[in-house]
């Protein structure tokens, strides 16, 4: 199990990756540009694209990331810190009610009300900044003189609302709040800045995703399919009781997980995300102690126990899914942690759909098979009974 459970951890991650990094290499854009190095940022769905000229210190980048209309994205480089967006110079694009987008050069002196005074870099932009927005993202283009002349660089990045034309404070999430990294412009490697609560948070999505949705669908179909086979008996009950458990085991540890983030975030409350969460455990919990009431096939109210038992499993199940969403849409990861997760639950549909159309069906045959055998039965008692 524990080699599933990495298989399955290792299969989320490298689905991710790779969507990511087509993401970045599969990127065009206008006039012709191109770039020789590309970048999927570790949150905002962002991406930086940029080609590095050694002989003058300087870079042709182009930032992109997604936005409304209403919106506004940023990105610049901070020369003394990677952990802060103080000390930062940044390009941030935005457009006004005509659609007409510009792009504002300031430096970030606070990030409590900062002043935004355009033209006030603290290195040098030989080319002056462009911007466009299409396709639901602002682009910004601009050749910077990277600052110490030095290839490794803090980068940082935003993006947020405008409030009656001005540009406004990005949200407090969990993504907003780290989205900065090292980056070398020379060979392409980048490192995350450090933020313990970010990791946890995502330790808390990656149990979730793996227990509730990716163990337990598995559990439910090993149950509903393996058992119509008699040579899978009883080594499908078995198999079912190792994922649910699994999964149940590492759903409790990412949702306790989840309380103690929730208690470190005063003020900061997603009450969709933590009631689904609340209502699935709570649920799945039922399930547990459900099987210590099971009563034997024979007995009369063991159908009233199965109606129970799938529909609670199901509804766990169809829960869980739209709680991971709700998750990956707070936590906005690279976009190809929520594509690993699409395709995971369309593989996993896919194969419940083969079996489906598999087990059908032999299963109407052995029930065929079974009231023929209780009809003979039936009437061999009878003939008995009248002799």
């Amino acid at each position: 199990m524990a080699r599933l459970l990495l298989l399955l951890g290792a299969a989320m991650v490298l689905l991710a990756s790779a969507a990511t990094a087509q993401d970045c290499l599969s990127a065009t854009f206008s006039g012709g540009r191109t770039f020789g190095k590309c970048n999927s940022m570790p949150t905002l769905s962002a991406s930086l694209h940029w080609t590095y000229h050694p002989e003058n210190g300087t870079a042709d980048v182009a930032f992109r990331a997604p936005s409304d209309t209403s919106g506004w994205v940023g990105w610049g480089i901070n020369p003394t810190s990677g952990n802060s967006m103080v000390g930062s110079s940044v390009f941030i694009a935005s457009q006004d009610s005509s659609g007409v987008v510009s792009v504002l050069m300031t430096y970030l002196e606070t990030t409590s009300q900062p002043a935004l005074t355009n033209n006030t870099f603290k290195f040098n932009v030989p080319i002056g900044p462009a911007a466009e927005y299409s396709d639901g993202a602002y682009t910004i283009y601009a050749t910077v003189e990277l600052p110490g002349n030095s290839t490794q660089q803090y980068t940082v990045w935003q993006a947020g609302p405008t409030s009656n034309g001005a540009i406004a404070q990005h949200p407090l999430s969990p993504s907003n709040r780290a989205s900065t990294q090292s980056l070398d412009f020379l060979s392409g490697s980048s490192t995350a800045a450090s933020n313990s609560k970010l990791h946890r948070r995502n330790i808390h999505g990656l149990l979730n995703a793996i227990a509730w949705g990716i163990l337990i669908p598995i559990g439910a179909i090993i149950a509903r399919y393996l058992r119509v086979f008699e040579s899978a008996d009883p080594a499908w009950f078995y198999l079912h009781i190792v994922c649910q458990c699994s999964g149940y085991i590492l759903g409790v540890a990412g949702w306790g997980l989840g309380l103690k983030l929730g208690s470190e975030s005063a003020g900061i409350t997603y009450k969709p995300h933590r009631n689904l969460g609340i209502a699935i455990f709570s649920l799945a919990t039922l399930q547990v102690f459900a099987l210590l009431l099971r009563p034997d096939k024979k007995n009369k109210y063991r159908l009233y126990w199965n109606i129970y038992h799938h529909s609670v499993g199901y509804s766990v199940i169809v829960l869980s899914a739209i709680n991971i969403f709700k998750g990956l849409d707070i936590l906005q990861p690279a976009s190809g942690y929520k594509t690993a997760y699409i395709v995971i639950l369309a593989t996993l549909g896919g194969i419940a759909l083969c079996l489906e159309a598999i087990t059908w069906p032999i299963a109407i045959r052995k029930r065929r098979r079974n009231a023929a055998d209780k009809a003979a039965v039936g009437n061999g008692n009878g003939w008995q009974q009248g002799a």
